[in-house]
């Protein structure tokens, strides 16, 4: 019998998180060709979340509780859960319940069909604009800079091989980004099309920054594509810079009168000034992520842990 590991970030989820671990024990209950285990991992959240982890963890042997001792955001906290994994089979899942826990059977399926990573694709996204926005970029971001195919749609919501579980436990940088991990171990990766659910309770727990945190983590961990970026651009606007100097000289030459015009001078200065600003700020970040890395920044930090007793109660 295969095992499942079901792996669930949570952050101010103390009044949803409990719906959701019922519903994949009510939808497990009818899989009967799998076992499964449960792993819940509190990412700092302000709330009590961690107290009724701790309550579901009591009632259920088969679950596991984390409780991370900062915010590490959501793929840190993914990554500390890949850590407890012992199924053979990773299901990772919102703690809001906007992902439907009761259609991981058509993820398990697929995965059943050979496939090594499975994301759920949604017709009608339940988001708020500010939200879809953000994956809309992601998505393009992974598309560019990770070699995403166009055709492919990355989602929160997604069953893997124990394989890939292993292989991103191989990276210990301190900039986790799953969907590059995915990207990078495995080709054999397809889309299965689920319901996205309206959010019952609060709201979504990205803001601007965090994801622009996110981001960064990946065109810096996983492409050097900002980098060859910088170089073309730079290349190009030192030979716009050069024609424009020998046309000012020869414009200068040919007529003495023509003043040397002090606004279009100000104008390139100030846009070639801005663009060696963002190179170097970019190569910055880019060392800057070294720096980190090599004092051995830590990905997660465990504060807490509720080991799962058994597979099954």
């Amino acid at each position: 019998m295969k095992k499942v590991s079901f792996v669930i970030p949570c952050y101010r989820s103390a009044l949803t998180i409990g719906n959701v671990v019922k519903e994949i024990q009510d939808t497990m209950k009818i899989l009967e060709a799998y076992s499964y285990e449960i792993i819940l991992v509190n990412d700092c959240s302000p709330d009590d979340t961690f107290d009724v982890i701790t309550e579901i963890c009591r009632k259920n042997q088969n679950i596991c509780g984390v409780n991370l001792a900062k915010n590490f955001g959501q793929h840190g906290a993914l990554m500390a859960g890949f850590h407890q994994v012992t199924g053979d089979i990773l299901v990772c899942l919102d703690d809001d319940g906007q992902t439907p826990a009761n259609e991981v059977g058509k993820l398990l399926e697929e995965i059943e069909r050979g496939q090594d990573v499975v994301y759920a694709s949604y017709e009608h996204k339940k988001h708020s604009l500010f939200r879809n926005f953000g994956s809309w970029v992601n998505e393009k971001m992974a598309q560019f800079l990770l070699g995403k195919p166009k055709e492919l749609y990355v989602s929160s919501y997604f069953a893997a091989r124990r394989f890939i579980v292993d292989e991103m436990l191989k990276y210990e940088n301190a900039y986790p980004y799953v969907i590059g991990l995915v990207l990078r171990t495995t080709k054999r990766i397809s889309n299965v099309p689920v319901q996205h659910r309206e959010r019952e309770i609060g709201t979504s727990g990205y803001t601007l920054g965090k994801l622009l945190a996110l981001w960064f983590n990946g065109f810096t961990a996983f492409s050097t594509k900002p980098l060859r970026i910088a170089t073309i651009s730079g290349t190009v606007f030192a030979c716009i810079g050069f024609l424009y100097t020998i046309y000012t000289i020869i414009k200068k030459f040919v007529n003495p009168a023509v003043p040397i015009g002090f606004s279009s001078m100000m104008s390139a200065i100030l846009l070639i000034g801005g663009m060696i600003m963002i190179m170097l700020g970019l190569i910055g970040e880019y060392i800057g992520r070294m720096y980190i890395c090599m004092n051995n920044a830590p990905q997660f930090v465990i504060r807490d842990l509720i080991p799962a007793k058994e597979e099954n109660p």
